[in-house]
């Protein structure tokens, strides 16, 4: 089961992921500060720069604010993390 691994905090409201599979890159997530509501905490730098990866896998800001990591796995790839599992499962019965 594909899950994420690391997180970081980069520059303007940008995150750098990795996943279980190697699959590693950016996100950005300003179109959701946009949004307002709980994600106006990430004014705050700090605020933003305090996250980690939750015990369900997804990540976890200040207020429990998390987000769900198979929508920023198919940002950076182009799959869903379903589809991934399911390829990677195929490639390993065709090798």
């Amino acid at each position: 089961m594909i899950k994420p691994t690391d997180i970081k905090a980069l520059e303007g409201f940008r995150i750098w992921v990795r996943f279980s599979d190697g699959v590693e890159g950016e996100v950005d997530l300003s179109h959701l500060r946009k949004l307002g509501g709980v994600f106006e905490s990430w004014d705050e730098r700090a605020a933003f720069e305090n996250t980690r990866i939750s015990e369900s896998g997804n990540y976890l800001w200040v207020g429990e604010l998390d987000l769900c990591p198979d929508p920023l796995y198919q940002e950076i790839t182009g799959i869903t993390i379903p589809e991934a599992e399911i390829r990677s499962r195929q490639q390993m019965t065709h090798a």
